[in-house]
């Protein structure tokens, strides 16, 4: 039986180990659940937070309205049902710029929500993370604080557990 756990937990270890070393610079959740719920709840993560959106993209009717004058039809989402939302935390971001002015990139912090027509039923919830290859230690621990915010914010948009 020992065999059989090492056998199963030792390769799964080393994917873990493989991907840690090398973060994605999008993170993604997803859940099963009706799309304009899941929608009010990421807005309302962002409220909970303190926070104002300042603008929420409607990229599912962007791409409906645009694909007419490009002659393409092929539909990638529901009615409505990719949109992003855009905001900033002031605490968080001045933090975020006195580590390095060159953070003024990440700013304002957007999450995505959207349910693929080919996955009924599915809501992601993603945002990219704010990563430098070239971050100095104060930048890099004031852009932690900023994946932070986010990830908890993409997670109870759909009622997942805090990390």
């Amino acid at each position: 039986m020992l065999k059989l756990a090492l056998a199963i937990l030792i390769p799964f270890t080393f994917i873990v180990s493989a991907q840690a070393a090398e973060p994605s610079p999008i993170a993604r959740y997803s859940a099963k659940a009706k799309f304009e719920d899941a929608r009010d709840d990421l807005a309302n993560a962002i409220t909970n937070q303190g926070l104002v959106i300042d603008h929420n993209s409607h990229i599912a009717n962007m791409l409906d309205r645009t694909g007419k004058d490009l002659g393409k039809t092929m539909r990638m989402y529901g009615n409505d049902q990719a949109q992003s939302f855009s905001f900033c935390s002031a605490a968080v971001s001045r933090k975020t710029m006195e580590a390095d002015p060159h953070n003024a990139v990440f700013c304002p912090y957007t999450i995505a929500i959207y349910s693929p027509l080919s996955e009924p039923g599915t809501v992601y919830v993603a945002y990219r993370r704010p990563l430098r290859p070239d971050n100095t230690p104060a930048s890099a621990a004031a852009l932690k604080d900023v994946e932070k915010l986010l990830d908890t914010i993409a997670r109870e948009a759909l009622n997942l557990p805090a990390k």
